[in-house]
Parts: C-alpha cells; sequence; structure tokens
C-alpha cells in the first residue's frame, strides 16, 4: 500500500459565508456547518496525507472560503472551484482578476445535477466557458446523477477535446439495483472511449440502500467495473467528506476503499490509484 493518499473530494460549508441552496430545509446532519478544521484530525486515521476540496455551491463565496482553507492548511493542495459558466467573458475575467497566480485553484464544478435541463453544459456559452477553462489547464468534474448526465460529459469531451473530465461518484452507478450494471455500464464502457475522461471512485456508500450497514462488498463490483473500464491510469479516489457521513465514519469510507484496492492491484497500480493519477489529473505540487 502506497504511503500517501490524496483524498480527492472534500468539502466544506458555512451558512454564514455562502449559500447552499441545496441544503435548503435539509433535515439530516448536513444541516450544520462543516469546516476543514473539523476533518483535520481525522485524517491520520483513514490513511490520506494530501487533500483536494470540491466546490458545494454555484457561487464565488464558496470557493472563497475552500480557498481561504488551502491557505491555512497544508495537506490541502488543491480546490476545485466554482466559475459563472453562463457568461464566459465573465468566466475569463474571474479567472483573470480573481484567480491569476492563484497555486491552489486546480478545476471548477458546477452542480448540474440541479439543473432541470441534463444537458445544461452542452449550451454553447457554457461550452466557450468550458474552452476558456481548458485553456487555462483548468480541470472539469463531472457531478453527474443519471444517463443524460453521463451521455452529456461524453458530448463534452467529444467536443473539447483538451478538457480534462472527471465523473465523480462514478456517476452514480446503480448499486441499490442488486448489482447489476444495465446502462450504466453500457455508458461507462462508452465513456471510458474517451482519453480525457477519467474516473473518481468516490461516494458511493450514501447509495447503498443499507446506509450504516453498508459493506466493502456492497461497492467492490462497481469499483472494479470503473478500473477495468477506464483503467488504473484514469482512476482516483476521494472521500466525499461530510456527505459520506450519511453512511458511516470518514475513516470507514476510506478503509473500504483501501480494502478494495489492496486486494485487487498490485502495489504499483495502488500507488496510481490511491495517489499519483489524482496528482497528475489536478497537477498537484506535492515534493
Amino acid at each position: 500500500m502506497t504511503t500517501r493518499i490524496i483524498d480527492t473530494h472534500i468539502h466544506t460549508w458555512d451558512f454564514g459565508r455562502a449559500e447552499y441552496l441545496w441544503l435548503e430545509g435539509d433535515q439530516t446532519i448536513l444541516h450544520r456547518r462543516y469546516l476543514i478544521d473539523e476533518l483535520n484530525p481525522q485524517i491520520a486515521g483513514a490513511g490520506v496525507t494530501d487533500g483536494v476540496m470540491v466546490q458545494a455551491a454555484n457561487n464565488g463565496q464558496d470557493t472563497a472560503l475552500m480557498l481561504e482553507a488551502a491557505e491555512n492548511n497544508e495537506w490541502i493542495k488543491g480546490v476545485v472551484g466554482w466559475l459563472p459558466l453562463m457568461d464566459s467573458r465573465l468566466t475569463e475575467k474571474w479567472i483573470q482578476e480573481k484567480f491569476s497566480g492563484n497555486k491552489y485553484l486546480k478545476g471548477i464544478r458546477h452542480l448540474i445535477h440541479d439543473e432541470a435541463d441534463p444537458k445544461w453544459l452542452l449550451q454553447p456559452s457554457v461550452l466557450e466557458s468550458l474552452q476558456i477553462v481548458a485553456h487555462h489547464r483548468l480541470t472539469y468534474d463531472v457531478i453527474g446523477v443519471t444517463q443524460d448526465h453521463l451521455k452529456t460529459a461524453m458530448a463534452v469531451a467529444g467536443k473539447i477535446p483538451s478538457l480534462k473530465l472527471v465523473l465523480d461518484h462514478l456517476n452514480h452507478p446503480p448499486i441499490d439495483g442488486q448489482m447489476k450494471m444495465g446502462a450504466w455500464g453500457d455508458l461507462m464502457t462508452e465513456a471510458a472511449n474517451y482519453k480525457n475522461i477519467h474516473c473518481k471512485i468516490s461516494g458511493l456508500g450514501t447509495i447503498v440502500d443499507k446506509a450504516t450497514g453498508w459493506s466493502p462488498d456492497d461497492v467492490k463490483p462497481y469499483v472494479l467495473f470503473a478500473l477495468q473500464c477506464f483503467g488504473t491510469d484514469r482512476c482516483f479516489c476521494g472521500g466525499d467528506w461530510p456527505v459520506s457521513l450519511l453512511a458511516g465514519t470518514y475513516e470507514k469510507t476510506w478503509q473500504a476503499y483501501r480494502q478494495i484496492i489492496s486486494e485487487e492491484l498490485s502495489p504499483p497500480d495502488q500507488e496510481k490509484v490511491l495517489f499519483a493519477n489524482g496528482r497528475d489529473f489536478y497537477d498537484l505540487f506535492i515534493p
């Protein structure tokens, strides 16, 4: 097992600093402030040594909160923020004026699964902005949950081959469908043909119906399927804290992923999936 592990999917939120529309009216444990200080004492037990923070709201305040956390926590190496992709001129302006020279901003995400149109990314203005994102060597995280989201990701990948994309949470595999790959499996196999699409092994515990009773065996077939399709050069892992707390502790999530990977992959491939691929995808500086 590699001595370094990158958690490529960490969230924080602070209702006093930014607006999180998807959490309005939420009745779960997620409806409170979560800051990186709360996670810091837990990373050692999970085996995590480095982290990437990922957008949780379609606004600049959330990105500012993450960049501030990265500045103040040495183990956070990168941030996947948000840009106003509907306006390409504003997208370019933000990159030039807000983020020029910022060593932590590595990628962009928009909560497309909250948009009414599953093809939101294919709007001409958004595609133009994504071209700008690619030009500035930023990556794009696809938070898809439906087949149409996955089809859209493939369309974007084909239109902008220079844009590196990653499918967050394996684009929500049908884990609660009695281990059947179905249409998800067919589309993932097709998506693997696009060399600029990568896979993030993350957010799987919360998809399992058993919630806190889930085990590595529940998600293992989907992890292995993704590894088979995309290979060990285009897959990496993320903990999805604090959303993952709905399905157990931070340590439990990482124990599951580490167990699957250690059982199924050679030491060199373990190092790729747990560390090197995430580092290289987000172009992280890790001495």
